[in-house]
Order: C-alpha cells, then sequence, then structure tokens
C-alpha cells in the first residue's frame, strides 16, 4: 500500500506569496544539505546562500506564476514571532549576517511551508538571461545543463512540447530538514505526477542531483513510466584544461545526476 500524507500536512498549489517562503527552502536546503553544492562550495556558504536567493527569484516565480508548483503545509504551525500572524508567515533573514549558522536560518523562516516541488510549463521556456546571476553563483549549474544537454540522445521532436499542457518541466524539489525522512518528496512527485496527467499533460521532464529523487523519479507508480534519459557521474567526469591537465570539477561530491523522463500516458 502506498504512504499516505500523515494529517498534519496538506498539498496545496502555490501561490505568488509562497514565492519567498519556497525560494528560501530551496535555497537553504540546497546549499546546506544537498549531496552537491555544499560539497564543491564548502567555503563562505551563508554568503552564497544569499546570493543565490537574490538571483533565483526569476527561476522561482516563473515557475509559481505557471500554477503547476505544489507544496506542502503544516497545519499544525506555531509562528515562531507574533509579528508572522499578520501575513500568514514571514522570513527574517538579514542577508548582512554572514556568519548566521544553518540553525540560525531555519529559525528566522517562520511560515508553515515545509516542502515545494517547482514545475512550468514546457511551452514556456526559462529566460536563461535571466537565470545567469543564479549561474554565476553556482558555476557549475551552468556544466550540469551543458552536460545534460550534451547527453541526451533523443530526437527533440519525440518528447519537446508543441503547444500548452504537454510537457511539465519540473526544477527544484526541497524538504525542509526537520520535516524531512516523512516521506513528503515522494508523496509530492506523485500527487504532481496525478495532477499532470489529470491536467493532460503527457510527460514530465526532471533533472536529479539527488539519489533519493532519482529513485522516486525513475520508479513512479503505475500506470506512469520513468526513463532515465541520460546520467553522468560527479566523480568521473572529466574536463581537459588549457595546459592539458584533466580536471575532475564536481569531486569530491559523489553522486549521479541524471535526467528522467516521465511518461504520464
Amino acid at each position: 500500500m502506498a504512504p499516505s500524507l500523515p494529517p498534519q500536512y496538506e498539498i496545496r498549489v502555490l501561490g505568488p506569496e509562497h514565492e519567498e517562503w519556497a525560494r528560501a527552502i530551496c535555497l537553504h536546503t540546497n546549499m546546506f544539505h544537498s549531496p552537491l553544492w555544499p560539497v564543491v562550495y564548502p567555503e563562505n556558504i551563508t554568503q552564497r546562500l544569499y546570493k543565490s536567493f537574490q538571483a533565483a527569484h526569476y527561476l522561482i516565480k516563473h515557475q509559481i506564476d505557471s500554477g503547476y508548483s505544489l507544496g506542502i503545509f503544516n497545519k499544525n504551525y506555531q509562528f515562531k514571532r507574533p509579528e508572522s500572524v499578520a501575513t500568514g508567515g514571514k522570513l527574517y533573514w538579514n542577508f548582512v549576517d554572514e556568519n548566521a549558522t544553518e540553525s540560525e536560518l531555519e529559525e528566522q523562516m517562520d511560515f508553515p511551508l515545509v516542502s515545494i516541488a517547482m514545475a512550468y510549463d514546457g511551452i514556456n521556456e526559462l529566460d536563461m538571461n535571466q537565470i545567469m546571476p543564479l549561474v554565476e553563483t553556482l558555476p557549475l549549474f551552468a556544466t550540469i545543463v551543458k552536460v545534460v544537454e550534451d547527453r541526451d540522445t533523443r530526437d527533440p521532436a519525440s518528447w519537446k512540447p508543441t503547444g500548452p499542457r504537454q510537457v511539465l518541466m519540473r526544477n527544484a524539489t526541497n524538504t525542509m530538514k526537520a520535516h524531512s525522512g516523512h516521506g513528503l518528496m515522494r508523496l509530492l512527485a506523485e500527487e504532481m505526477m496525478r495532477q499532470s496527467a489529470a491536467a493532460g499533460f503527457r510527460g514530465i521532464q526532471i533533472e536529479s542531483a539527488n539519489n533519493a529523487v532519482l529513485k522516486v523519479w525513475s520508479n513512479p507508480p503505475e500506470p506512469f513510466k520513468g526513463t532515465i534519459t541520460c546520467q553522468f557521474h560527479t566523480m568521473t567526469y572529466e574536463e581537459k584544461a588549457e595546459s592539458g591537465e584533466t580536471l575532475y570539477p564536481f569531486r569530491p561530491a559523489d553522486l549521479p545526476i541524471a535526467r528522467i523522463y516521465v511518461d504520464l500516458c
């Protein structure tokens, strides 16, 4: 029997009022708890978090504006500060204290949203010029995009959308550390699959830099089918420097990075 959502949680479509919260969860989780980013960029994590947060506004807003991004909310959430009640939650990062710790920053995230699954309709492509500030804070993000594109040997005509509600593009799935271990990522992923199929989408594409995400999306529940269309491993991926030296830019991170396509029909 498939696991069900614990009673204190509910899944809702994310709206504009949740953009800052979703962005905070995305960047806080990636900078401190990802098996990739804090490993390849271990220095000045809080400073990089602040810069990435500012740079990711367009990416998160684009996906929320699509109407297809989902979040899990804690219905029993108790606000930490009374001033958060008026707006239903608030983020208190000051973007000045670069010595703030992971736990201090999480304490300043005073809102009921605990897990996100971001997505947008593939026909409304991202404006890469507006993504560049984020790439500048995480240069290997651009490497991932290029390597995955180069290794995906599918004929674009076989999967790319030609109109709305054909292919959903999944980008970012994150759960706050305090709520991890309850299977929320899987539940949110499978709900997105069901909702997308009901809306008429024929497929969902996602890039994974996390073993748990790879497992969930490549093994969806029936009648859906997940296929790993391409992948590479961070320990063995290499580049050649102008000097001829072999470089391993993702080491010491040790995980597969994959593109997955889920057939919904």
